[in-house]
């Protein structure tokens, strides 16, 4: 780690609100000033830094666009082939864990545009609809005709598109979640009753909780220069999300540090807000058989027919914990699902 963000760190202005531990209104100050200083003082980003190194990193060029991503071969030269695609705000570290479980397929964990070890963004015009297409070129460029593709949050969505814009390539989805989008525009009316009723929760939430993806979506550059600058405004913006959105302890302080670390050094959480700004464009109905993975702490899990209204679903498998970043924090489960796709698809 620099000297130059250790000691932006120790030079930290500590703000300090009549809520400051109020974990109701965001990262707690107790909370962020013991982070904080362990970042300064304690932690050790080059022993991350070396470890994420020695992922089996590759850089496929695809639509113009360099992809780096991770590609973890089996043994067995004919395993199926499984795409993992992470979300906001984390990057293919949400995957470290599940790899080791992974070992009897071919593993391709593309780092998504705009995110932290992906190729510098510099241009606008990176949708989900365009990740989708890349992700795809690359695919195609390493040599892989069938494959199942599993994601959450941003790389669930683009899951989806990939499997309506690519049957024939897409032979199964792993969801842990249904395109959050999608709650913004359905017809109440064409819905199940408890699918209806969940559009009311899922409203609810976009108004409590809901305010980083108005503010990332329609004032992008406002929000990269405050977190861009500030490494205490860039650990507080994504530490409240890792930690509400996860079961509790999900991280250790040195964990929950080095996902915030690869969004500064890399300079990409303003890009990662492409997704949020660029507009969507969602198929209404996919058919590949999907099996759709429910952690209790996830932020808003989907009952079955309210999937079901919009995907194939095969297999919907409720869990008794883990959240929104369920691969890290529930492997073993996360796996399972992932090779249940894969059945799916043979």
């Amino acid at each position: 780690m620099t000297d130059e963000l250790r000691e932006r760190l120790r030079r930290t202005r500590r703000v300090v609100t009549p809520w400051s531990d109020d974990a109701t209104r965001g990262v707690g100050g107790t909370r962020l000033t013991a982070l904080l200083d362990h970042w300064a003082n304690g932690y050790d980003w080059g022993a991350h830094e070396r470890r994420i190194a020695e992922f089996p990193w590759v850089t496929v060029r695809a639509d113009d666009t360099d992809l780096r991503l991770v590609h973890q071969r089996s043994a067995n030269p004919g395993a199926p082939v499984v795409v993992l695609l992470h979300g906001w705000p984390d990057s293919v570290l949400r995957f470290e864990r599940v790899l080791p479980l992974l070992t009897d397929m071919h593993v391709v964990v593309p780092a998504l545009p705009g995110f932290p070890f992906s190729a510098p963004l510099t241009l606008p015009g990176m949708s989900v609809n365009r990740i989708a297409r890349i992700v795809a070129t690359a695919l195609d460029e390493l040599g892989y005709a069938r494959y199942t593709v599993s994601g959450g949050d941003v790389g669930g969505t683009v899951a989806e598109i990939l499997a309506a814009e690519r049957p024939d390539r897409v032979a199964a989805l792993h969801l842990t979640n249904i395109a959050p989008r999608r709650a913004l525009t359905a017809d109440p009316a064409k819905l199940a009753p408890d699918a209806a009723a969940y559009l009311d929760q899922a409203a609810q939430w976009f108004r409590t909780e809901g305010g980083y993806i108005a503010e990332q979506s329609t004032r992008p550059n406002t929000l990269a220069a405050a977190l861009g600058d500030s490494p205490a405004g860039l650990a507080a913006w994504i530490v409240e999300k890792l930690e509400s959105w996860s079961d509790e302890a999900a991280f250790t302080p040195d964990e929950l540090l080095t996902w915030v670390t690869a969004y500064w050094v890399t300079g990409t959480i303003g890009t990662s807000f492409a997704t949020y700004v660029e507009p969507v464009a969602l198929p209404d109905r996919i058919d590949t058989p999907t099996v759709l993975s429910v952690f209790p702490r996830d932020i808003k899990p989907e009952p079955r027919s309210y999937a079901e209204a919009f995907l194939n679903v095969c297999a919907y498998v409720e869990h008794r914990a883990g959240g929104h970043f369920a691969a890290w924090e529930q492997p073993q489960a996360f796996a399972g699902d992932v090779h249940t796709a894969v059945e799916l698809g043979v």
